[in-house]
């Protein structure tokens, strides 16, 4: 058996029957859906209203209110020296890494010699210099390490 399809303009017969039937018999349609949905059906074809602004706070334009970071000295679990915002937690600077294993681990001051791709600016390497290379361990934990940091520094260590 062979059948043609052929292209013709407007829709086919049998479904304009159909919308024929389902537009004249929309009303009892629409009462078997609202039947079995408990009136869900005619109360999502309703227009809905959108949020209303009540009680919220809007912000046009001008500028975010000014964070002022408050930085801390943290010695990361995966060995990594930095100062965070304590607001935020977001890094601000990255002074180093402890470098080393079997429980003596050496800090390595971030700079260009030790292989750090971003090094520390002058003022900041200056200050930290004599740190490159101390021992950290049992009798000077990351704890004392980080302060002596923050002392240098005049960062807080975080507690």
């Amino acid at each position: 058996m062979v059948e043609i399809f052929s292209k013709q303009d407007g829709p086919r017969r049998e479904d304009a029957q159909v919308t024929r039937l389902i537009e004249q018999n929309r009303g009892v349609i629409t009462k078997l859906a609202d039947h079995f949905s408990g009136g869900l059906y005619s109360e999502s074809k309703k227009p809905k209203t959108g949020p209303q602004a009540e009680g919220l706070i809007i912000h046009i334009g001008g500028s975010a209110p000014v964070h002022v970071p408050e930085p801390k000295i943290r010695v990361t679990a995966n060995g990594r020296v930095i100062a965070v915002d304590v607001g935020t937690g977001r890094q601000l600077q990255h002074f180093g890494d402890l470098r080393g294993g079997k429980g003596v681990k050496m800090f390595a001051l971030a700079t260009k010699a030790n292989g750090f791709i971003a090094p520390l600016d002058e003022a900041v390497a200056e200050a930290l210099s004599d740190m490159n290379g101390v021992l950290v361990g049992t009798a000077y934990g990351t704890a004392d390490l980080a302060a002596d940091i923050g002392l240098r520094l005049d960062i807080p260590p975080e507690t």
